[in-house]
């Protein structure tokens, strides 16, 4: 094969070559990889950094969750009222921080027939303890349960993910 043929195919493998080249970082340039290797390699990296999310639980902060189901024929006004009291009551028990409620909106349907929730947030597992025993929180439960068909009560302390 004459001299000028060879330097043609050599200069044909390089172009080819520099083609296959894949540019993803700076720092991290791969010779000769197909786009394929690149893309499993893309995704492993995504994984990593999935398995990499940093799980803290919130100091000292305890959420008291209940799901409820009225009973059938409680008017709404009453509901309302009854919503409004549970709300007062992070005016009169001085460990309840917050409080927050609404209704089911999802489209799953997986309910189970609870239709309202209720979350308190109290300063500290202590706080949990003193708002379930607190007077104001004893005399109301006595207007609202008598007005629920079903209720679940859960307390947790909430775990933020960091991304």
């Amino acid at each position: 094969m004459p001299r000028c043929s060879m330097r043609l195919v050599q200069w044909k493998k390089n172009v080819k070559k520099a083609s296959s080249l894949v540019f993803k970082k700076p720092d991290s340039l791969s010779v000769g990889r197909n786009l394929e290797e690149t893309k499993t390699e893309s995704k492993r990296e995504r994984e990593r950094e999935r398995d990499t999310v940093l799980m803290e639980e919130a100091k000292g902060v305890v959420k008291h969750v209940l799901l409820a189901k009225f009973k059938e024929g409680i008017p709404s006004d009453e509901i309302e009222k009854l919503i409004k009291g549970y709300a007062n009551l992070v005016n009169l028990i001085e460990p309840m921080k917050a409080f927050e409620w609404g209704t089911d909106v999802s489209i799953e349907n997986m309910h189970q027939g609870f239709t309202h929730i209720f979350e308190s947030t109290c300063e500290s597992k202590e706080g949990i303890a003193e708002y379930i025993g607190h007077p104001a929180h004893v005399d109301f439960g006595g207007l609202f349960l008598p007005a629920l068909e079903k209720v679940i009560v859960f307390d947790y302390k909430p775990t933020v993910a960091r991304f």
